[in-house]
């Protein structure tokens, strides 16, 4: 499959996920279930491992929820509530735990015990306690930020309001779901689309009084903030939170190792349905905190938990047509447009087939019969075509040359690194001159990883583009707002919405911005090494074609992939031009990283095995003290770590700089 083809199967995903979480936590109308939104979100997990030029401001790697409703006053969690990595089946889980054992430095032989517990289909929440009393509690909102919604938790019997067990924490936020069981839900089913949604919608009520009125539960399961914690196991935290008067999932249990994880999935999957709520998978965490402590994050996900969900639906349907989708970066994704099929309780229109090659290798045509599998997405994608019911005068199908937005010639790219074609088609236009691609790059520069601008979204932004109200990101600052409120389902208040949350907008990290102007192959993590060194947006709006983008090419992670892209961005007038306008309208802030640590503006290599620690793990500790890591040498490196077997080039040419070399003690002495 080519490059070109995979980001547009990629970005579809994400355009979904995008729509969904707006559907899922702020409208409290999901038109997926959450097992096709988990399946949808663990094919973007697995398309961005596999494929690691792979980034997008809204994944759901790198992001939580959705933004809180402006209608309950919000707060910020002390620790993030993130998401978790999904997993499917026994190579996901097995990878799982090699990227453990790799970031641990240790042998795949050892059976890690587990914590496991069912993944409620419900809405989660922080609870604050303070000496023991129920101080306030949030939604998850993004992540990051949570709604207010202390009131109405408290009119849910099962949590606690004051807890006087002496050996309970002074200061502690305690996390668990929100739900409803199938019974209570039958009672209320015709107010709401199910139980999920009937949670939510309870919790986002104005008034407790009515919220009372709804037979809400609420199951604990772990801990955000929590100083001076005392326990060494997940599941002796599980007992305490059980001893100190909450109820937690009678189905918890501690396993060791994957294939007894997997007898239990496939027992538990068998008997779901017997259960009286909602279960889509079980949550899966290593038991030993320690570790838990050692593995850390990633963007928005622990790496030392995963949820393994249940099984995909499938069904066959004909399709009636093949259309070409234009993504930001020109990629062409066919999707085919197939009869109306229900699969897993939701009619399906539409198939992603994801590239030519694809196409070419399944032999899929017009008005074949095909099988379609809905794993997690609204657009689920072809499986394979049933060629007993084939019709004799079908002819293939021929991808076109030529996009079908611009007309521009379409390519593949040649990768120096595989040595092979990519497999996706790309539009070879520049910039914002493709009207397609100019509207998915502003599509992207609006959305949640990026300017975050909540009420201008995908439906929004194509229609304003219709309406000529937008060409560039520039004209989002410029709209006029009289002119929107005379249109169709526009109001008053909705144009104050949005105009609040354009301005509001406005002031952002370096690294988001950079990260919003969509440059092909700078994803967020890129964005944030290109803000470190690029320091403010004045030096980003005086880079140019002529710039020496080399200056770039010592930090770790950004290669010549990243350089190339960067060269073909900025040589476009057009980009530039962009960026100098939009720094009229925006205001940098300080990035969300962490500049006074003990190594701030340090910068260190690692040549040769270090013991004990892998070379991920010894970056991120060196990472979180505010140092930086270099890929090369040269006289902007401070320190050359030196392990066993270490590169002699290397170690040669830090002598020759008179770069400080070090050993792992002195390292250590260094971190310590």
């Amino acid at each position: 499959m080519k490059e070109n083809e995979i980001k547009k199967i990629y970005k579809k995903k994400i355009n979904q996920v995008i729509k969904n979480n707006k559907l899922y936590f702020e409208k409290n109308k999901p038109q997926i279930s959450d097992a096709d939104y988990d399946k949808l979100k663990s094919e973007i997990f697995e398309l961005e491992k596999k494929y690691k030029y792979l980034k997008d401001k809204n994944s759901p790697s790198l992001s939580v929820g959705f933004a809180p409703s402006r209608n309950f006053k919000k707060k910020q969690h002390r620790v993030p509530m993130l998401s978790l990595s999904n997993a499917f089946d026994r190579d996901d889980l097995k990878n799982f735990e090699k990227k453990i054992y790799n970031f641990l430095n240790l042998k795949n032989n050892i059976d890690f015990e587990y914590s496991v517990e069912p993944k409620i289909d419900g809405i989660s929440a922080s609870l604050t306690y303070v000496n023991g009393k129920l101080s306030h509690g949030l939604s998850r909102g993004d992540g990051k930020e949570g709604e207010i919604i202390t009131e109405n938790l408290k009119t849910i019997l099962d949590i606690p309001k004051e807890i006087k067990d002496p050996e309970f924490p002074k200061d502690i936020d305690i996390r668990g779901e929100v739900f409803i069981k199938n019974k209570d839900f039958q009672k209320i089913e015709d107010k709401f689309a199910n139980p999920r949604n009937a949670a939510s919608g309870s919790l986002r009520q104005k008034n407790p009084e009515e919220v009372k009125k709804i037979p809400l539960n609420f199951i604990a399961y772990t801990y955000g903030y929590y100083k001076n914690k005392k326990f060494n196991k997940q599941s002796e935290f599980i007992k305490a939170l059980k001893k100190w008067g909450f109820k937690i999932s009678e189905y918890n249990s501690v396993i060791k190792g994957v294939n007894n994880l997997i007898k239990n999935h496939e027992q538990f999957e068998k008997n779901r349905f017997k259960l009286d709520y909602d279960v889509d998978g079980l949550v899966y965490k290593l038991n030993d905190f320690n570790l838990q402590d050692r593995l850390g994050f990633v963007a928005n996900a622990p790496r030392w938990a995963t949820a393994h969900k249940f099984s995909a639906e499938n069904a066959f349907s004909k399709i009636i047509d093949i259309g070409i989708q234009v993504g930001r970066t020109g990629a062409l994704t066919p999707v085919a447009k197939i009869k109306p099929v229900n699969v897993g309780g939701v009619v399906v229109s539409n198939a992603t087939l994801h590239n030519e090659d694809e196409i070419k290798r399944k032999d899929i045509r017009i008005g074949d019969t095909v099988k379609i599998e809905r794993a997690g997405d609204v657009i689920p994608h072809v499986i394979s075509v049933d060629f007993t019911k084939r019709n004799k005068q079908s002819k293939k199908y021929f991808f076109p040359d030529r996009c079908p937005s611009c007309g521009s010639k379409v390519l593949k790219e040649y990768n120096n690194q595989t040595k092979k074609y990519d497999a996706v088609k790309r539009c070879t236009s520049d910039g914002y001159i493709c009207e397609k691609i100019a509207i998915e790059k502003i599509k992207h520069f609006v959305s949640k990883e990026a300017l975050n601008i909540d009420g201008l979204g995908k439906k929004v932004v194509e229609q304003f583009w219709n309406l000529k109200l937008i060409r560039l990101p520039q004209n989002i600052f410029e709209l006029d707002y009289d002119k929107i409120q005379k249109i169709d389902g526009w109001g008053k208040l909705s144009v104050s919405n949005l105009k609040y949350a354009i301005n509001k907008s406005k002031k952002i990290t370096l690294d988001k911005f950079i990260f919003s102007l969509g440059i092909r192959h700078i994803g967020k993590e890129n964005a944030k090494l290109i803000s470190y060194n690029i320091k403010s947006i004045e030096n980003l709006t005086n880079i140019s074609s002529n710039y020496d983008f080399d200056n770039f090419l010592g930090i770790d992670g950004i290669g010549e992939t990243q350089i190339n892209s960067l060269k073909k961005f900025f040589s476009n007038k057009i980009n530039t031009e962009v960026i100098k306008k939009l720094s009229k309208f925006i205001i940098i802030i300080n990035n969300n990283i962490n500049l006074d640590g003990k190594l701030s503006n340090k910068t260190f290599m690692i040549t040769g095995k270090l013991q004990g620690v892998s070379r991920a793990e010894a970056k991120s500790l060196i990472e979180k003290k505010s140092g930086k890591i270099l890929s090369s040498i040269s006289k902007k490196l401070n320190y050359l770590i030196v392990g066993d077997k270490p590169t002699a080039k290397k170690v040669t040419l830090a002598k020759n700089l008179k770069i400080q070399i070090i050993n792992q003690k002195e390292f250590e002495k260094i971190l310590n």
